[in-house]
């Protein structure tokens, strides 16, 4: 079987698609979805349709750390045309409230 190379408009439905996945993964701690808390820094999908996510977590000695990257790479993995999925925990440039969206910051009680 031949490998398909995604075009970019691909890549950015592809993307959204991921966005979507993002949402429905929280912090067990906090009822905000990732991606509103503002602790995804970059998603990547290549050319033959692999994901990478580059995240943090609120702090170090978050109890997530051994749970919440792999239900992202499984919910990331239930995208249409993902090849595979991979998340990276960093932790430079630490997460700090200002990273949350509005809508979270409103949920919050931030503003």
């Amino acid at each position: 079987m031949e490998n398909k190379i995604l075009s970019s408009i691909e890549k950015t439905v592809m993307e959204a698609q991921v966005v979507e996945a993002l949402r429905t993964c929280y912090d067990p701690e906090i009822p905000v979805n990732v991606y509103e808390l503002g602790l995804v820094y970059n998603i990547d999908i290549n050319d033959q349709g692999e994901v990478t996510v580059k995240m943090t977590l609120t702090s170090p000695s978050c109890p997530a750390i051994q749970s919440l990257p792999g239900e992202i790479e499984q919910k990331i993995q239930t995208v249409s045309g993902v090849a595979a999925a991979h998340v990276k925990v960093v932790w430079d440039p630490p997460w700090d409230p200002s990273r949350m969206t509005e809508a979270a910051k409103l949920e919050l009680g931030f503003m």
